[in-house]
């Protein structure tokens, strides 16, 4: 009988291998498929100064593209949402899967639902329900760069090293300023390198 653990990182591993292949998918493709999905007209705008590092620009642009996701174009969906945030917030985490189930089952093509539940469950130790909503949460919102970012905090967590700095990476291609990615990346690149003390 295989360890849980050697298990578990094969779940993890399998999961993760579907997940990643849109990292491989061109730029343009991502941008073109995100037009698809919660845009509104200036959000390509939004994501050029989000990605340019000159000048504070950005901080304006991440708070707009923030807050145009947390608008699921229902005020219900939009409160079961805020109830996932605050239960989050308040440390319990298994009311919030409630809230932001919910919230997936009635709005499925609301992509910060998914993220929002991704982060409950993985704040209660499930990898692998959380990973199926980054996944969902990526194939809706390619530019979600919080769903890139958490990606890569299990990858890493999981020992999934390559992939995960392949995610920090690209989380940073589209937010060069997400502290957590900047020291992600920084981290398993020091690792890569040997230097990491």
């Amino acid at each position: 009988m295989r360890p849980v653990r050697h298990i578990f990182h094969n779940v993890v591993a399998a999961i993760c291998h579907r997940i990643i292949t849109l990292f491989l998918i061109p730029a343009a493709f991502l941008a073109a498929g995100a037009a698809m999905g919660q845009e509104r007209p200036d959000m390509d705008e939004l994501f050029r100064r989000l990605a340019d590092p000159a000048g504070e620009g950005w901080r304006i642009a991440e708070s707009d593209i923030l807050r145009e996701w947390s608008k699921s174009g229902s005020a219900a969906m939009d409160l079961l949402l805020q109830r996932g945030e605050r239960a989050l917030d308040e440390g319990d985490p298994q009311a919030a899967v409630g809230h932001l189930t919910a919230l997936t089952d009635h709005a499925p093509d609301f992509a910060n639902g998914f993220y929002t539940r991704a982060a409950a469950y993985a704040a209660l130790g499930q990898f692998g329900p959380a990973l199926q909503d980054l996944a969902r949460t990526l194939q809706l919102e390619p530019r979600h760069f919080q769903a890139m970012t958490q990606l890569a905090m299990m990858l890493e967590e999981t020992g999934d090293t390559d992939r995960a700095l392949g995610a920090y990476r690209r989380s940073l291609t589209i937010h060069p300023h997400q502290q957590e990615a900047i020291d992600g990346a920084a981290r398993l690149e020091r690792q890569q390198d040997g230097t990491d003390i």
